[in-house]
């Protein structure tokens, strides 16, 4: 199973969990893992900052990604 591995300024998306609900994501503020690994310091869409551990239903968008531009 790979780990998980994001940067500063990074996006983690988690998907919905039912039918109807929009995906959540959060903005990666700090690492606290090695190399990029969880937990996360991330400030979510609606402006609240928490610790993330994400699970299986997440993923990150890079910083760089402007594929959704």
């Amino acid at each position: 199973m790979k780990t998980m591995q994001a940067d500063v300024g990074d996006r983690i998306v988690i998907r919905r969990h039912k039918v109807g609900e929009p995906d959540r994501s959060a903005t990666v503020l700090e690492t606290r893992g090695e190399s990029g690994q969880p937990p996360y310091i991330v400030r979510w869409s609606d402006g609240h900052v928490g610790y993330l551990i994400p699970g299986s239903d997440a993923f990150v968008e890079p910083a760089d990604d402007t594929s959704n531009a």
